[in-house]
């Protein structure tokens, strides 16, 4: 009876992790999937990035923009209230142009980088702004990049 008993807890033990492993990584996977790890406050990430160029990393944040052309990049708001700029590793995936709004943890690279005029213009174009807009941008921009290997978006049907 003892053997059964141990046998018992140690089998709800198992599937008790299993389920929660599970419920953790509930959401539609985009490009390489992988393990949610616990979530890394901004601050210190944030930190680890002035120390060097780039920073393996999670990131969790609540999706802003998408590019309505194709899903190819997307604006993420992280807890800091900052934002990261994120494309998909060698335009190996995309996401759904309805995102917005969701949470997401993306997988990979974070950098700084000055984003040239044009580029900021042909995201401005891929994001539906108007000629108006558009105009307005005439200096370089630094900011803060992610290329994601995978995508994690919570929420979606």
């Amino acid at each position: 009876m003892k053997f059964f008993n141990i046998l018992t807890v140690t089998f709800s033990m198992i599937f008790t992790v299993f389920v929660s492993a599970q419920e953790n990584q509930a959401g539609s996977f985009y490009g390489q999937e992988f393990q949610v790890l616990p979530k890394v406050d901004a601050d210190v990430f944030e930190k680890a990035l002035n120390e060097t160029d780039s920073v393996q990393t999670q990131l969790v944040g609540k999706i802003k923009e998408v590019c309505q052309a194709k899903g190819c990049w997307m604006r993420v708001a992280l807890d800091n209230n900052k934002e990261v700029f994120v494309r998909f590793k060698d335009y190996g995936f995309f996401v759904p142009t309805d995102s917005s709004d969701k949470e997401v943890i993306i997988n990979g690279a974070a950098f700084i980088t000055k984003m040239s005029v044009e580029d900021q213009k042909h995201y401005a174009e891929d994001r539906g702004a108007s000629a108006n807009e558009i105009a307005k941008i005439t200096k370089p921009k630094q900011e803060l990049h992610f290329e994601a290997e995978g995508v994690l978006i919570r929420g979606l049907n």
